[in-house]
């Protein structure tokens, strides 16, 4: 079911004002002017509800860009080699750009998913993954729901540095890893940020995805890129890295819906490797009726093996289905995600809230038990 034009118009006015401020010049500036401009924001109408996000019609501009790098526009697109902010110019060319293309935009709309493979989430994930790792005193198998390329999937052969007041570092990850992340650190009074090992065994790798990214076909890479913010070319450089990367330690991929095909997922990780299932920031991108649903087919699994559940979710979209009452950690409040883990024991969930962060992982505060 297609969005309505008012719901569209919302969602790039949220996004201008609580997602892209901070973090995007570019992108802030661009959603809030298509806020207001029905002409482009009606080709956001072409994706199904839950997928007409903001940065699903950016993503197509983008990826029409990458087609016409020749184009006005791509001066203020530091991705393709521009260097200028946003500034008078910009929503004109912008606007003529699309409207020019809107029958490739809509297509784009219509057919693809945003599928931001933000390899950066991996220093939130990791302490997470590492705790239950560090519980069960062995190797583990990874099932990353809502996947993309199934670049977190490799979390096990990063590096990780994390920074903290004072110009503390701790570090964590194999000391030679082709990808290393740097992700600022704080700890709210009381807490303790754990110990991290130098490595977590990681016997399985399966991704679950709809519609999974093989990150070895240029297309499907040019894909991925056009979805990361266009004036933040360091995330393309990652994403670049981390998919070389995975040439080396291929994960399994399968096709299919994340709840109704968890299970099947699942059986591709032998029963003796406990479990970890993991998201970052896939919920939202299903109704919310089917994210109540696949808590169940989670508890479901937990009945026959053991599992956790590693969620980098939006509150509202995550943990709140678990941990209620926590509604000081909406999304909508404070613009960060929610770190969380959550195991099963005759069929009752019990979550431990660990950390919030930013939706790309740069940053993160570990917060008291």
């Amino acid at each position: 079911m297609a969005s309505s034009l008012d719901t569209v118009r919302e969602r790039l006015r949220r996004f201008a004002e609580y997602e892209a401020a901070e973090h995007s010049p570019l992108y802030s500036h661009l959603a809030a002017k298509a806020a207001t401009d029905d002409d482009v924001a009606v080709l956001l109408t072409s994706a199904s509800g839950n997928d007409a996000h903001p940065t699903l019609l950016l993503a197509a501009a983008h990826r029409l860009l990458q087609s016409d790098p020749v184009h006005p526009l791509t001066r203020y697109y530091p991705s393709l080699g521009g260097l200028d902010g946003p500034d008078e110019r910009t929503w004109a060319l912008f606007r003529e750009f699309v409207l020019e293309r809107a029958e490739a935009m809509r297509e784009l709309v219509a057919t693809r998913f945003t599928q931001t493979n933000e390899v950066r989430r991996a220093a939130v994930l990791y302490p997470a993954v590492a705790s239950v790792a560090k519980r069960v005193r062995g190797a583990v198998g990874l099932l990353e729901v809502g996947c993309s390329a199934g670049l977190l999937l490799g979390m096990d052969t990063f590096s990780y540095r994390y920074l903290r007041e004072g110009g503390e570092q701790v570090t964590a990850g194999p000391a030679k890893a082709a990808v290393g992340l740097h992700c600022a650190l704080s700890v709210e009074e009381g807490a303790a940020f754990p110990a991290l090992p130098r490595k977590v065994t990681v016997k399985a790798r399966v991704g679950l995805d709809r519609s999974p990214v093989d990150a070895s076909d240029e297309e499907e890479l040019a894909w991925l890129e056009a979805c990361v913010w266009a004036d933040q070319p360091d995330r393309i450089r990652l994403l670049r890295t981390a998919a070389a990367a995975q040439r080396r330690i291929r994960p399994e991929f399968v096709v299919g819906d994340a709840v109704d095909d968890l299970t099947g997922a699942a059986e591709r990780v032998p029963d003796e490797l406990p479990l970890v299932v993991f998201t970052s920031h896939a919920l939202p991108y299903l109704p919310a009726t089917r994210r109540d649903d696949f808590v169940a087919a989670l508890r479901d699994l937990s009945a026959r093996r053991a599992l956790w559940w590693v969620a980098m979710e939006n509150y509202e979209a995550g943990l709140r289905h678990v941990l209620p009452g926590h509604d000081e950690l909406s999304y909508a409040r404070t613009g960060r995600t929610t770190l969380g883990v959550v195991s099963f024991e005759d069929g009752r969930a019990n979550a431990e809230i660990k950390a919030v962060a930013v939706p790309h992982g740069q940053r993160m505060t570990w917060l008291a038990a």
